[in-house]
């Protein structure tokens, strides 16, 4: 086996296996008699060593091979999973993430897990430890012997790999490795040197020579993990020899790509975009010709294309959420609160970029709330609510827009104390009487301010909430603060689906265009006398009985136009559960857009989210529908 070859998938599958055990491992913590967290971790474990094993990595394989006896005896009831086990059993996993990164950079020789292995030995017991498994290290599989007359001990045995799993010409080799340590194997097909080539679907076949019983030869070919099915005797011979060939030339239903390849193909798509954008209104002025013919075919082959590379870069969301509730689990711990974390629609896919980018920021919401929100037990208790305290994180699609909503059951925020506070430091007017929850995000989102008395090593120092809303901004999403003393707090972010090209709509006031994303226009009317409305002072529209607020995109851009009493556009937004009608002098029409990356210079007004190139190859900023609402 080609070991480079395979170390970026190893890689790649041991760190979601590793995720999976920070999930487990949470659960267990709070219900230490939960057999399905148990038995979750062993076959995570399990995988993780017949992985480590196959790829020659013999550290990590014997951590994980210990860590397995362990949770074996716990599944079998002999040791109880009481706090100790489970902290030992989390520096395990803590120790296995950090040797599979060693480990796949070649430097597994140098792993020492000595300190956690003595540990784990105590609790299993000499007897219990077993020998552990000999790494193959990276070679091919046996060559079978060759084909001879068969005698009355030989069997026909038939196994196929999960499907969709990673590498599966490397567990193939290593089950026919197991197979061989039982008997005499030959007759192998598809040949043990296809296994490897890019085709090969984990379906193969062979016979072997052996006293041993069936269960047993099954048992040690399972042993390799990720085995679908194992078939031998009479069924295997009903079924055939494997597909040989014909499997071999069956391509992969799924691959994985270096993101920095996709990264330089979405780049390409957009540049392909800006250039599409300007033939068709090159076009535009050749009706009828073969030029617009040619427009439009274009436009319509780059509009598929553009749709399946935003779809290949899309991935669900519990890829980056499967770290948090151990981050949680962790804080919780360090400041003597019991918390737990729900994560609900972790299936909502959004763009590779964005979901990297967006982890962080929902990190300093979970650790803000675990901190400041969620109260010590006994204070929850007293407050009629249970021990433990719940964080919930909910993820669904709205419109073009992927909603985060960070959500707990603590104290809530005391706005009369941030308001004094925000007096204080001076961030508002001794006139404001009341918070409304847009100021209360406002005052908190305020770089260096806190309501904290002491600096801590969690909070304290007025750094979170401006961290988040920063960032946030600069992805062109919004945030969102709902709060009620000794209720919860609640945080709602809305993001974009992709960051690098979406749907807009082009208005223009006096000689400049603007854009305004499509994901947060509701719709477009006409702005009249007998629409208009004026409320405590200022112009409102009045639309199906509904009154919105009126905004003025002159006003905002600081430019002087022709008579505001006339006919005019307007452009209703909706940001979650606001919205606004923002008038303009034209509309010109919607376009794909692509985002450009570009330094903001200081003193960026807030309304502005980012800057595209048009059609014409002239620049236009991008609106902030949140800051206009």
């Amino acid at each position: 086996m080609d070991h480079g070859r395979y170390a970026a998938l190893f890689l790649s599958e041991s760190r979601e296996h590793i995720g999976a055990c920070n999930q487990h491992l949470g659960l267990l913590e709070r219900d230490p008699g939960s057999q399905e967290a148990v038995h979750a971790l062993f076959r995570a474990m399990h995988t993780i060593k017949g992985m480590a094993a196959m790829m020659g990595y013999a550290h990590v394989t014997e951590l994980a091979h210990r860590s397995e006896n362990l949770l074996d005896l716990v599944r079998a009831g002999t040791v109880t999973a009481d706090v100790a086990l489970i902290r030992l059993l989390t520096e395990a996993v803590d120790e296995l993430d950090r040797g599979i990164e060693e480990a796949a950079t070649g430097h597994d020789q140098a792993l020492d897990f000595s300190y956690v292995l003595e540990r784990l030995d105590t609790l299993v017991g000499p007897e219990s430890t077993g020998a552990s498994p000999q790494a193959p290290g990276p070679a091919s599989a046996p060559e079978p012997a060759p084909r001879r007359p068969r005698g009355d001990r030989s069997r026909p045995v038939r196994v196929t790999v999960r499907p969709g799993v990673m590498m599966p010409g490397a567990r193939a080799a290593l089950a026919l490795n197991q197979a061989s340590g039982l008997g005499e194997v030959t007759d192998v097909t598809p040949g043990a040197q296809e296994f490897q080539q890019e085709g090969f679907d984990g379906a193969f076949s062979f016979w072997i020579e052996t006293d041993r019983a069936d269960e047993v030869l099954e048992e040690a070919i399972r042993s390799v993990g990720d085995i679908d099915s194992v078939t031998i005797g009479d069924a295997a011979r009903s079924q055939g020899p494997a597909a040989g060939g014909d499997a071999v030339q069956r391509a992969h239903n799924t691959i994985r790509v270096d993101l920095r390849r996709l990264d330089a193909l979405m780049s390409h798509v957009g540049e392909l975009v800006v250039a599409r954008n300007r033939l068709v209104e090159l076009a535009a002025g050749y009706a009828g010709t073969e030029l617009e013919e040619v427009s439009g075919r274009i436009n319509r082959l780059v509009n598929e294309v553009q749709a399946e590379v935003i779809a290949t870069r899309m991935t669900p969301v519990w890829q980056v959420f499967d770290r948090f509730p151990r981050a949680v689990r962790d804080l919780a711990r360090e400041l003597g609160k019991q918390v737990s974390l729900t994560i609900e629609g972790g299936d909502i896919e959004v763009d590779r970029s964005l979901l990297d980018e967006i982890g962080d920021p929902i990190l300093h919401l979970l650790r803000n709330a675990v901190d400041h929100g969620i109260e010590p037990g006994a204070d929850r208790l007293q407050a009629g609510k249970p021990e433990e305290g719940r964080l919930v994180i909910r993820c669904s699609r709205e419109r073009d827009s992927i909603v985060v909503i960070v959500e707990d059951d603590g104290r809530g925020i005391d706005r009369d104390v941030v308001l004094a506070k925000a007096r204080e430091t001076g961030v508002v007017d001794d006139e404001v009487e009341e918070l409304t929850d847009a100021l209360l995000l406002q005052v908190l989102g305020r770089s260096g301010f806190s309501t904290a008395t002491k600096v801590t090593s969690v909070s304290g120092r007025g750094v979170g909430i401006d961290v988040v809303l920063t960032k946030i901004r600069a992805l062109g999403g919004s945030a969102e603060i709902q709060s009620q003393v000794g209720r919860g707090t609640t945080f709602i972010l809305r993001l974009p689906l992709t960051l690098v090209i979406f749907r807009a709509l082009l208005a223009r006031v006096c000689d400049e265009r603007y854009v305004v994303p499509m994901a947060f226009v509701a719709e477009t009317v006409e702005y009249n006398k007998a629409t208009r409305a004026e409320v405590h002072g200022r112009d409102s529209l009045v639309l199906r009985d509904e009154v919105l607020a009126t905004t003025d995109l002159r006003d905002i851009v600081g430019l002087d136009g022709a008579d505001r009493s006339m006919r005019r556009p307007c452009v209703i937004l909706e940001v979650g559960n606001r919205r606004s009608a923002l008038l303009v002098d034209a509309l010109i029409g919607q376009q794909e857009v692509v985002v450009e990356q570009f330094d903001p210079p200081s003193g960026m007004p807030r309304w502005v989210s980012g800057a595209t190139i048009l059609a014409d190859g002239t620049p236009a900023l991008i609106l902030d529908a949140a800051a206009l609402v």
